[in-house]
């Protein structure tokens, strides 16, 4: 999947969350199909090792989910969440 473009207020909110386009690659790619995204819009999940400090704790995994549509074959970007602990594909927190 090619990224068309991200949003400037996505771009802020990636950096909140410290997710990397990098990161939605990853995602978008490799990532399991979210069971919580909203009919008419898809969702992918996936677990990276981590192993640094985010807000001041050491956290040995980082899940992102993004959120999407497509226009086209390629996907248009909603939104991106990130959580940071130790995870098993499918868990919920």
């Amino acid at each position: 999947m090619n990224i068309i473009e991200i949003h400037p207020h996505l771009k802020a909110r990636m950096k909140e969350r410290g997710v990397s386009l990098k990161e939605i690659e990853t995602t978008l790619k490799s990532g399991w199909l979210a069971d919580d995204a909203k009919p008419g819009t898809y969702g992918k999940v996936y677990i990276f090792p981590y192993n640094k400090k985010w807000c001041g704790k050491i956290f040995e995994e980082k899940e992102v989910t993004v959120y999407y549509k497509f226009i086209g074959e390629n996907p248009i970007i909603l939104t991106v969440k990130a959580r940071y602990g130790k995870f098993s594909k499918g868990d919920k927190q």
